[in-house]
């Protein structure tokens, strides 16, 4: 024989060998199955075992329910003609039986998840469904040191002018096009305020990141402020799970910031370093279909490509709530239900998944629920411990050192509705308590959205706790170098003017 004989007749005899072997793996697995069953029986099945004696025939029990068991298998007897004749039909009735306790389960299942999205009002006639539309390409684009383009969007004053620079990664299903929904251009102008928004990578217009993580976001983040010119230190702005971003900027680029204000900051709730009490408080405000996509994404991430595919990847406009798994509040449910919110949100949406890649949006899932690479409380400020040994000693004597200190040194600021459904109240507390030198304002009957979404009060108070007293735009002949050092800390006064409004000085940040 040639040798591609020879490789036929090998390939065989490998074939041969693997069918026989998985033969005998499977005879021994049956035989396995029928010794554990046999010991079953000779253990627990027998008349002196206690199963026996306490449920069996002869016994109590069992003699109370032979007889309605008896009459229940008489009615039903006829359905063990349709079964085969090798069928048992105890068995047969035991898959009948768990099959229908399993369909009974998942039918409980889906009406649940049906009332948790209904209306509490009379229904409405359904209206068309409204397609997704692709718009024109409309963002400005830098170009990032590995050859990706990044996308953003610049409001307010420019930046020879302004006084404050803002950069504001966006949440989860959203663009640059977000920021702060209803941010009035006045506002901008009569703070002197410069505001940045830019679409992560795999969103919008930006091109995705081959390995996409926390850090990442953070250098993304910094290279686009040298890339578009802002001058000195900027604010990081992060609502929902874009504080993920806030977050990490706060981490790997502190000397960047001069401050960070939070909207509902999203957390890792698998967090170790949460409390019992604290964890409870955040999953028992969820729906069951929000744990198990939380679920999904740490456990089986690839299978969240589906419900994806399904919802805001089929080319259809659904309902935020519906897609996101979200329980909302009565003033959250009337907000989203206003032409205003839907026309925006709607526009927003579109921009999201302008690329139709499902990767980013899996990418984002998992890092809400993965390792961060890092932990809350290294953000926290505390004294950097001076190094022992002899040689560290006899340096302090002769050189005077000064006080070093460890995690991020200025202002954060956080808002916190109380009637959050989306990421609970609980969460800020476990915030609060990792970081009691943040500034967090509790705000009463307010719930995910409605402090935030077009409310030009609200935007003026979180202005004013920010930055102080308005003081407009540069003047052309100022120094830029200066910007950002004026005016850092809030003014109390102001941010008390609301009884709505719990805040916790930021000078203590500086105690320790």
């Amino acid at each position: 024989m040639d040798s591609s004989d020879v490789n036929t007749v090998r390939s065989e005899t490998m074939k041969d060998y693997a069918r026989e072997f998985m033969k005998g793996v499977a005879e021994m697995s049956v035989e396995f199955g029928k010794g554990c069953r046999d010991i079953f029986k000779q253990s627990l099945a027998n008349r002196d075992s206690f199963l026996v004696r306490k449920f069996g025939k002869e016994s109590y029990i069992g003699r109370r329910i032979s007889g309605p068991c008896e009459k229940i298998r008489l009615k039903l007897r006829f359905f063990n003609e349709y079964l085969p004749e090798d069928k048992d039909p105890l068995h047969s009735w035991s898959v009948i039986l768990f099959v229908l306790v399993l369909a009974f389960a998942v039918l409980s299942f889906t009406m649940e998840s049906k009332s948790e999205y209904s209306s509490s009002t009379a229904p409405t006639p359904t209206p068309e469904t409204k397609k997704i539309y692709l718009h024109p390409p409309s963002a400005s684009r830098v170009v990032l040191p590995d050859g990706r383009y990044m996308a953003y969007r610049e409001q307010g004053v420019p930046a020879e002018r302004a006084r404050f620079s803002v950069i504001a990664p966006h949440a989860f299903l959203s663009s640059r096009l977000a920021g702060i929904p209803g941010l009035k251009a006045s506002l901008l102008e009569e703070f002197g305020v410069r505001w940045l928004t830019y679409d992560l990578p795999g969103f919008g217009e930006s091109d995705p990141h081959p390995e996409r993580t926390l850090e990442s976001s953070a250098m993304d983040m910094s290279l686009l402020a040298d890339a578009v010119g802002v001058n000195g230190k900027f604010w990081v702005v992060g609502y929902s799970s874009g504080s993920l971003h806030a977050w990490a900027a706060l981490r790997f680029i502190p000397e960047k910031l001069a401050g960070a204000a939070m909207f509902a900051p999203m957390v890792n709730p698998y967090d170790p370093t949460m409390s019992r009490e604290e964890r409870r408080k955040t999953w028992e405000k969820w729906s069951r279909r929000k744990k198990f996509m939380f679920f999904l994404a740490r456990r089986f991430p690839r299978f969240l490509a589906y419900f994806y595919h399904r919802s805001f990847l089929s080319g259809k406009h659904g309902q935020i709530d519906k897609w996101l798994s979200m329980s909302l509040g009565k003033r959250d449910k009337a907000l989203i239900e206003d032409p205003i919110y839907e026309e925006f949100w709607q526009r927003d949406v579109e921009e999201s998944i302008r690329q139709g890649d499902v990767k980013p949006f899996i990418e984002e899932a998992v890092m809400q629920v993965s390792n961060w690479g890092f932990c809350l409380p290294e953000l926290r400020l505390q004294k950097k411990e001076r190094g022992k040994g002899l040689f560290n000693w006899l340096k302090s004597l002769v050189i005077e050192e000064q006080e070093e200190y460890l995690g991020f040194l200025g202002p954060i600021h956080i808002w916190q509705g109380m009637d959050d459904r989306v990421v609970p109240p609980s969460m800020t507390d476990f915030v609060h308590r990792i970081l009691p030198g943040a500034a967090v304002h509790k705000l009463p009957y307010e719930g995910h959205f409605t402090y935030v979404y077009f409310c030009d009060e609200c935007h003026r108070q979180i202005f004013t706790t920010l930055f102080g007293i308005p003081q407009g735009p540069l003047n052309n002949n100022s120094n830029n170098n200066t910007t950002l050092e004026l005016n850092q800390s809030p003014i109390e006064d102001e941010a008390e003017t609301t009884d709505e409004m719990v805040t916790t000085p930021v000078e203590e940040r500086f105690e320790v």
